[in-house]
């Protein structure tokens, strides 16, 4: 058996060590706590990487993303080409009154449209309210951390690669026409003073030849 009030005395050796400790109680809303960047507090939408797939809405297990949109003509780029159409966002709305923050609708969007920001001071009197529209998305985005920095080791974004290698042709292409046009403009300034050398040359040898007959004629008269 056990000494009689033993569980008594463990008790209050746990609250006098308790006690001593120095408190880690976050003085919230006065002094704001410091969450990981990754943190799960609201979504945000980046309109304009937004195509209107709906594959965030199909694969919300809660089915609190409503999307609505429309469809439009889009001309030809070139002459003779086919006209496109192509889907316009009217409605992009999320209830996180009925969000359970899993991030699915995140992770699936081909085109990253969607973000998680770590903000969370969005609670509302009225549940309706907690149904954020674009605009409100939109607001979001300004909150929404930058990426990490990569490894410097790792390989580069096929992404970046690409537009790298872009911008190097089209560059490279630049550089060309300019050294063309350059070796154009060089031979038709060296054509210019060849003919005007000429020009000048046979001008000089007429008015020689007219003097020489001249003299060469008083000199018979005489």
């Amino acid at each position: 058996m056990g000494i009689p009030g033993s569980g008594l005395a463990k008790g209050l050796a746990v609250t006098l060590r308790t006690m001593t400790r120095k408190s880690h109680t976050a003085q919230y809303p006065d002094a704001q706590p410091e969450l990981p960047p990754r943190t799960r507090g609201v979504i945000g939408l980046f309109e304009e990487n937004c195509t209107v797939c709906m594959l965030c809405a199909r694969e919300c297990p809660d089915w609190c993303i409503y999307i609505d949109s429309h469809k439009e003509t889009v001309p030809p780029a070139a002459p003779g080409g086919r006209e496109r159409s192509r889907n316009v966002l009217d409605r992009f709305a999320i209830d996180f009154a009925l969000c359970m923050y899993c991030g699915i609708c995140i992770e699936v969007c081909p085109f990253d449209a969607l973000f998680w920001s770590p903000e969370f001071e969005y609670a509302e009197e009225d549940i309706r309210d907690l149904t954020h529209e674009r605009d409100k998305l939109r607001e979001w985005m300004w909150t929404v951390p930058a990426p990490p920095a990569l490894d410097p080791r790792a390989e580069e974004p096929k992404e970046i690669a690409a537009a790298r290698k872009a911008a190097d042709k089209l560059a490279a292409a630049e550089a060309a026409e300019a050294a063309e046009a350059a070796q154009a403009a060089e031979a038709a300034q060296a054509e210019a003073e060849r003919g005007s050398g000429g020009t000048a040359g046979n001008g000089n040898g007429n008015g020689n030849g007219s003097g020489n007959g001249t003299e060469n004629g008083n000199g018979a008269a005489l």
